[in-house]
């Protein structure tokens, strides 16, 4: 990708407890400044716990990175965040949490289910969205298939991709025909079919991943999603 080498700043709020020994949590960081490197464009990260969000984040922040980490320490505002994001079309990217909380946010304010819930919170839910994986991801590296013509297989320019887990919930799969079914389009899974990629068509950049691309960036290679994440907040500020 080539460089933009603009003069504007970009701040983006990366929700989430931060934990210095978390290294998704170091990778997040990293990776914003290797892209913002290869952009040639500032920006300005800061970590938003959870508790603190108000309701004018977005009169201060472009996009929002729903990060890793999850239980979050409070999910209502969480989802809030989410839902703001997606109904007035602002940049944002979840990745691992991030990406459970994209469905229990749209299963609540789209699809209806007002008690759907992540089985971190509450594991006897009766609409358990997000449930506890049989084998941990943590640390595993596995293959990943796109939809052609997605916008994550337009982002990878591949159909395919290798990326690294650090999570133990998932989709639960008696919901995924419903999710299937749905605007928010299923656009990345791993070799048995499981949901690992998810994205809004029509919304500039609503992308979450079950993954953690972060880890796999470095200053010589930035990870394509983030940096297209960035550029995306560039262009629509």
């Amino acid at each position: 990708m080539n460089n933009i080498i603009l003069d504007k700043t970009i701040k983006v709020a990366l929700i989430g407890e931060y934990n210095p020994a978390f290294k998704p949590h170091i990778a997040t960081d990293n990776a914003i400044s290797h892209s913002a490197k290869q952009l040639g464009i500032n920006v300005e990260s800061v970590w938003v716990s959870t508790e603190i969000i108000k309701e004018k984040i977005f009169d201060t922040y472009h996009g929002v990175w729903i990060a890793p980490g999850s239980p979050y320490k409070n999910l209502n505002k969480t989802l809030w965040v989410i839902r703001y994001a997606r109904e007035n079309h602002l940049p944002c990217l979840g990745t691992c949490g991030g990406f459970q909380h994209i469905i229990i946010e749209y299963a609540r304010n789209v699809l209806g289910f007002q008690d759907a819930q992540h089985a971190e919170y509450d594991p006897y839910a009766s609409n358990l969205f997000i449930s506890q994986l049989d084998c941990s991801l943590v640390g595993q590296a596995m293959k990943l298939k796109f939809t052609p013509e997605s916008k994550v297989a337009n982002i990878y320019k591949s159909l395919t991709a290798v990326e690294q887990y650090y999570c133990n919930f998932a989709l639960n799969p008696d919901y995924i025909p419903l999710i299937k079914s749905s605007e928010l389009r299923v656009t990345g899974g791993d070799s048995k079919g499981e949901v690992r990629v998810i994205e809004l068509p029509d919304h500039p950049f609503f992308v979450g991943t079950l993954f953690v691309p972060q880890v796999g960036s470095t200053d010589t290679k930035p990870h394509p999603l983030v940096t297209a994440f960035l550029q995306n907040i560039y262009q629509l500020k």
